[in-house]
């Protein structure tokens, strides 16, 4: 039986970190600025960054440390807006209803032992159902305990599972199906970018969405170009998670 749950419109631009990596435009990634450019340029869904501080908030970054070396989870929420980070919930504030939420959890070593109410995704879920009442949000992790407990514990919340970087496609769309997932999230230099030379046994793009779609998933793509992204999108991706959203929206358009 099909599990696919249409949490797309195929195909779709969702904003990587906002409005792309690093500073795009002037906005540093991760921050309402970056999330309003995105929105502008196009993108119809976001995706925000999200780890637990010392005293358990929900704060927005993508790595796990400072660029002083300080972990964010040693540190707490004072500390972080200290440095510029926002909480997750004032990451939201403001976001219209009607974009997409994609929310990365990034756990932490600690979740291994901090008793369970503690950890990173059991602090999450109350966000979760919240926002899954007014907006289409999905969650993804490299971490598939994430991915199980959202499927367990919020499971009116599609899930996606993106194994790691240069995810083998196999291992991938059989791992996020083999959990339950909603969506698998494949990683562009899985799929082979534009001008790379063929690797023997990789199967092709066509031949990987169709499979997965198969199996009831739907497919996001990161983090390709907007040449890749049309190429992708006309091989049935459903959603990619881009740095460049203007590119990417123009070039679906052409497509």
């Amino acid at each position: 039986m099909s599990r696919r749950t249409g949490v797309f419109t195929a195909p779709e631009v969702i904003g990587h970190r906002g409005a792309g990596r690093g500073v795009v435009g002037g906005h540093r990634e991760n921050t309402a600025a970056s999330y309003a450019a995105a929105v502008r340029d196009g993108a119809s869904w976001i995706e925000v960054d999200v780890r637990r501080s010392a005293d358990d908030v929900l704060v927005v970054n993508h790595d796990a440390a400072l660029p002083d070396g300080r972990a964010i989870v040693d540190l707490t929420a004072r500390e972080c807006a200290a440095q510029g980070l926002l909480t997750l919930e004032e990451a939201l504030d403001g976001l219209p209803a009607r974009i997409g939420l994609d929310v990365d959890v990034k756990t932490v070593m600690e979740d291994a032992t901090d008793p369970p109410a503690r950890r990173t995704a059991a602090l999450l879920l109350p966000v979760l159902r919240r926002e899954a009442a007014r907006r289409r949000v999905f969650v993804c992790s490299f971490d598939p305990a994430v991915v199980l407990a959202v499927g367990r514990d919020a499971p009116g919340v599609p899930t996606a599972w993106m194994p790691f970087v240069r995810n083998p496609l196999d291992q991938a769309v059989a791992g996020a199906a083999g959990m339950g997932c909603a969506i698998v999230a494949i990683d562009a230099r899985s799929f082979g970018l534009t001008g790379d030379a063929p690797r023997p046994g990789r199967r092709s793009v066509d031949y990987t969405v169709g499979t997965a779609h198969r199996a009831g998933l739907e497919v996001v793509c990161w983090c390709p170009d907007p040449v890749d992204a049309a190429r992708f999108a006309d091989s049935g991706v459903d959603a990619v998670v881009v740095d460049d959203v203007p590119g990417t929206v123009a070039a679906l358009k052409r497509g």
